[in-house]
């Protein structure tokens, strides 16, 4: 079964490039960890994961009677934004939510991916 996951940043954490390399480093030796936990479980595989830049640089696309309009800017002004993500195959949630615990101390989302 595949997953998305979402990681939300709540506006408390400094943004990367304002942490210093020793910050840096540990937050990417989380993900590392993260990366090896999916490596060694059975049945678990990180199909993608990225990072995305801040709120300020998303766009929103919204189509109202037939018309796309785009405006600058998150689809919604909140603290939270999407700070990154990750779509795994795992055999079932149970088992991600375990090893989530090596990720950074983010609210994360986990969605299942329907299949079609």
């Amino acid at each position: 079964m595949k997953f998305v996951v979402l990681l939300m940043a709540d506006g408390a954490e400094k943004a990367f490039d304002e942490q210093t390399p020793e910050e840096q480093g540990a937050l990417m030796e989380k993900f590392g960890a993260f990366d090896a936990a999916c490596a060694a479980q059975e049945g678990v595989t990180i199909l993608a994961g990225e990072a995305l830049a801040d709120g300020d640089a998303a766009s929103t696309v919204r189509t109202r009677d037939g018309q796309l309009t785009v405006t600058d800017g998150p689809y919604a002004e909140a603290v939270e934004q999407l700070g990154g993500f990750y779509l795994v195959e795992a055999p079932d949630r149970d088992v991600l939510v375990e090893l989530i615990a090596e990720l950074p101390a983010y609210d994360i989302q986990i969605n299942p991916v329907q299949e079609m």
